[in-house]
């Protein structure tokens, strides 16, 4: 039997990080631990903290605006816009001061509040990533 070829390339809106990161990697790790973001936020954070050159990664608006076909049928835009709020709520996430309007903001990610995160107590194995509690 024979079936068509569903494969497609998907080509992004902006471009695929070409530097590392720049952020701190304790800090990140962190980040990623951070018990007081969803799964969705941290995606959302990981995805913006990739090593994007300034002013190149992806606007609000880009992430939002794209299709359930480009998105391979992930989270909705409400999803994506609760997230992010979530993110700049606890200083994750700021809008870019020359993007003051919001409309397409780029967003500036902020990895300083992870110094405080809350972190899952340690119950197996090792970690340093636990705040005794």
């Amino acid at each position: 039997m024979n079936t068509p070829d569903t494969t497609t390339t998907i080509v992004p809106q902006w471009p695929v990080p070409t530097a590392p990161p720049a952020h701190d990697p304790e800090l990140f790790a962190r980040a990623m631990r951070d018990m007081r973001l969803t799964w969705r936020a941290r995606g959302i954070l990981a995805e913006l903290t990739t090593g994007y050159t300034p002013g190149q990664g992806p606007t609000v608006s880009e992430l939002v605006s794209l299709t359930r076909d480009e998105r391979l049928a992930a989270e909705g835009r409400d999803a994506f816009r609760k997230a992010a709020g979530e993110l700049r709520s606890l200083g994750y996430l700021s809008p870019d001061a020359t993007t003051a309007s919001g409309v397409g903001e780029r967003l500036v990610v902020d990895l300083a509040p992870a110094a405080g995160a809350r972190m899952i107590p340690q119950r197996y194995g090792h970690s340093p990533f636990t705040d005794g509690s």
